[in-house]
């Protein structure tokens, strides 16, 4: 499969909508992490979809790195309760319902990352669909679009085709650059 992230477009800072089945959703994640990887990004991935240790595993067994991979977890201590942050690999949230705490988190975390070429990459839009209304999601994504123009970083938000509602779907295509129907 061709790359699903265009290298120029990442480089200018670009903000994409990756859209992707429910069967490839996951691999579309593990394609895309490569690539940016591979072009010498750090990667802060922010979950809602899969817990931190599930996430890094099936990264490594498909060959990815974790050294250019750090995570915002929302999915773990909103299962088991608790998880200490690790510095530089992951920082948990209590939940994905909890904007505000997300939301300082990914602030957070771009300051560790000041001066590296960072791009974030949220996993999934549609996951939060379970935990949060379109339009409260709808209004996280214009704050996180908007944070990382004036901080000058590239973003992706993952979500399942077909799976947003239609007034969600516009939005979002509004706040993005480019739009990636990867099928």
């Amino acid at each position: 499969m061709p790359d699903v992230i265009n290298q120029q477009e990442l480089e200018q800072k670009k903000i994409f909508l990756i859209l992707a089945s429910p069967a490839t959703i996951r691999e579309r994640n593990i394609e895309i992490i490569r690539e940016i990887s591979t072009l010498g990004y750090h990667t802060v991935v922010i979950t809602t979809n899969f817990p931190y240790s599930v996430l890094s595993k099936l990264y490594a067994q498909k060959g990815v790195s974790l050294d250019r991979v750090s995570f915002i977890d929302a999915v773990t201590r909103n299962s088991i309760g608790t998880a200490e942050n690790i510095p530089r690999v992951v920082r948990y949230i209590n939940n994905p319902a909890n904007l505000t705490d997300m939301g300082i988190a990914v602030t957070e975390v771009l300051k560790e990352y000041s001066g590296e070429k960072v791009c974030i990459m949220y996993d999934s839009v549609s996951t939060m669909l379970i935990y949060l209304s379109s339009a409260n999601i709808s209004k996280f994504i214009h704050f996180v679009t908007n944070k990382l123009r004036l901080m000058d970083i590239s973003g992706i938000f993952l979500a399942v085709e077909k799976g947003l509602d239609p007034m969600l779907m516009m939005q979002l295509t509004t706040f993005v650059d480019t739009v990636v129907d990867t099928g």
